[in-house]
């Protein structure tokens, strides 16, 4: 795996989500605590953006079936999911969010 960089820090306000399409697969990266957190963007449960979702405490919520995940461990945190997400090594350097994927 190699570090890209995905955007600006400053793009990805506090508590807030954003897609990055420039890898292999989405990514979904969320910015919590002055840390950026980043995970596969496509829901286990069917294939589906997360981004599209809802994102509180840490957790994100698929929109289509409601399936739940923590973005800082990819685990599940309510069915419909059974799978975990990916996780992805993220950082905020020289004002940039990098991926490491």
């Amino acid at each position: 795996m190699a570090w890209t960089k995905a955007f600006p820090s400053a793009d990805l306000p506090e508590g807030e989500m954003k897609q990055f399409a420039g890898a292999a697969e989405p990514i979904l990266i969320c910015k919590l605590g002055g840390k950026v957190h980043a995970v596969q963007d496509t829901c286990t449960h069917d294939t589906w953006s997360l981004a599209d979702g809802f994102l509180e405490d840490g957790i994100v919520e698929c929109s289509l079936h409601f399936a739940k995940f923590c973005v800082r461990t990819g685990q599940v945190k309510a069915l419909p999911a059974c799978d975990a997400l990916k996780v992805f090594p993220a950082k905020i350097e020289n004002d940039f969010i990098y991926i490491d994927c």
